[in-house]
This record gives C-alpha cells, structure tokens and sequence, in this order.
C-alpha cells in the first residue's frame, strides 16, 4: 500500500487513522487501540502525518517522528473546516488528513519534553497561586462576619493572621480560630511550594540563552521570559511580529465586509496564559511612565493622552509581543529605542 499521507485522531484509548496515496484516494480507514499505533506506524514507510495540537499531541508528535515520518500539529480550529457534516472519530481523521496537505495551513512546533517540563512549572505555579488568592478572600470573608475587617493586599492579611495568632485582635471566638490556624498552615505551605517553583524557573532561566535574551525587553521579567522561552520553539512558523501578536490575541478582532474595515476589541484568541503575563507586565511599563525618561517612556505618555489606559496597556503589550518576536527570530537583544 503506498500511503503518503496519514491522519490521526488522538484519543485516550482508542485511536483513529486515516491513510491517503499520492492522488488521494482512500487506503485504509482503522481504528487501533493506544499500545498499537507505534507498531503500526513502524512497519510502514516515512510519509506525512497530521495531528491535532491536542492533549498528548507533543508527545505523540515526538515517538512518530522518531520513526522517520513527517509529523506535522495542526491547530483543531483550522482542521473543523474539513470536516463534512457530522463529526465522529472516522470524519475527524479524514479532515486531518486533508488539512496537513493544504499549502497555506499553519502548524504548530512540536514542542521538547524539556520545554514542556517547564511549561507544566508555569501552569502548576498559575494553580497555586490562584489557590492562595482564593485563601486570602476565604480569610477576609470569614473575618468580615466578626467584624474584623482588613484591607486587600497579601501582606495585610498575612499581617492580620499574625496579629489574631498572638492575641492583639479582640472578638474571634476560639472555635474559629482553630479554623483560621488551618487557613494560615495552608498560605504557609502554598507559599512555600511557590518559592520552590520559583527557584527552579530561575534555575532554568539562567541555563536558557533565549530566556535571557527576552528577559532584555522591558515589561518581561523572568516568568514571562522563561514561558515565551518554552512556549515558542520554532518563531519561525509566524512570518512578521504581527502575526505573534495575533496569535496571542492582542490585534483588534474584524469584522470588515464590502471594503470597510471595522476593528472591535482584542480578538483574544491564544495562549491566554502569555497574553495575561504580557499585559501585566505592560501595566508595570504604563504606570512608571512618568518616570521614565527613555524614547519608550515618552510614547507611552504620548499615547496615554489620547487613549485610556487600559487601551494603552494592551497597546503596548502588543508591542513587547512584535519586540519578543524579533528577538526570538533574530537571535538579539532588545535594543533602546533612539530619542526622537
């Protein structure tokens, strides 16, 4: 059988292939259990084959290509286009199959078990520290209902634990103290675990040239530079700055017919995780523009006085995403812009 292209359904269990020739006709159509797809596909000459940029799909992409074939990750918004009429496993493979052909589609890089290891740091440091938010906010609400009330903040709070565990606050009854000393052991440890992480992240970030060479740009500290150090293996697969920007849904959303353009709100689309690191770190650049004294510094004064502020934020986010870009592709630091 001379298969040339193949498209895979990933699954948890069972598999879904779907194999074409060079004129595309139809070889074979198989479901296969999940031990069984490396055997199959190592009796079976390097051809292409397309994956969703699913779950497990950077794993899978990774054990195929070490058996010679051309694997390729296409984002599962742009293979929904071919499938026809229902969806099931079969239709899903054969719009797979049909996509990784088309000469304009754009794939995702297959990502190494090292940068993905870092990427699970990221997303297990977003989780613990959305933990620890959410035992701030039990604290000051179980707090509020005995009238003991304390400002936002973490070191308020973390202040206030310290005051009632010593006896300074009047008016909590002992039975919830007992609770609010589990609340306090919980912060304790959660802090703890996101100073390990943290460790570890500069760990890497020291090792990673990449991540120092991002680290340059101002807005990007060492968690935004070691997750677009990770996040971005290939610049290469966006053609122009813009086109990352794009990617991590910082451009304005179209909706533009009949020759006129009509540009709304930022498009969102993405990783949302680097689109919320950029922002913040655009929010730390917007509010120290008043200090600075550099040519980034004047445009974005200049800017804040015809746009709101939250507008600007997002206005130069986009720009720290084209300035990243180009040092990712280029291999170079960031330069300071020249004074007008």
């Amino acid at each position: 059988m001379n298969v040339t292209t193949i498209g895979i359904d990933l699954a948890k269990s069972v598999f879904q292939l779907h194999g074409v020739d060079a004129d595309g006709g139809i070889v074979f159509r198989k479901k296969l259990r999940r031990s069984a797809v490396l055997d199959f596909l190592r009796d079976r000459s390097p051809c292409l084959i397309g994956l969703e940029a699913c779950a497990t799909a950077h794993y899978w992409a990774r054990e195929i290509s070490a058996l010679g074939h051309d694997v390729r990750l296409i984002p599962p918004a742009y293979v929904k286009p071919y499938v026809k009429r229902q969806k099931n496993d079969a239709a899903d493979a054969e719009a797979i199959c049909e996509a990784v052909t088309r000469p304009n589609m754009r794939f995702v890089p297959i990502k190494s078990a090292d940068r993905q290891g870092v990427l699970m740091l990221h997303r297990t440091r977003d989780l613990l520290m959305r933990q620890r938010t959410m035992t701030f906010n039990a604290v000051r609400a179980h707090l509020a209902e005995f009238g003991i009330i304390t400002a936002q903040g973490p070191h308020k709070i973390l202040a206030l634990i310290t005051a009632i565990q010593a006896g300074e606050v009047p008016g909590l009854p002992q039975i919830a103290a007992v609770a609010l000393e589990s609340l306090a052991t919980q912060l304790d440890n959660l802090a703890g675990e996101i100073r390990r992480l943290d460790r570890r992240l500069m760990s890497w970030h020291r090792a990673d040239e990449t991540s120092q060479r991002l680290e340059t740009i101002p807005g990007v500290g060492i968690i935004t530079a070691t997750a677009l150090a990770a996040s971005v293996p290939d610049p290469s697969v966006f053609k122009t700055g813009r086109q990352f920007a794009a990617f991590l849904g910082l451009v304005p959303r179209q909706n533009s017919s009949g020759g006129k353009d009509r540009l709304g709100r930022i498009s969102k689309m993405g990783d949302g995780y680097l689109r919320r690191l950029l922002v913040v770190g655009a929010t730390s650049v917007v509010r120290r523009a008043n200090t600075n004294t550099s040519a980034t510094g004047t445009w974005v004064r200049c800017l804040l006085e015809r746009k709101p502020v939250r507008v600007a934020t997002v206005a130069v986010a986009n720009k720290t995403a084209r300035i990243a870009w180009a040092i990712l592709a280029r291999g170079e630091t960031n330069r300071a812009p020249m004074a007008a």
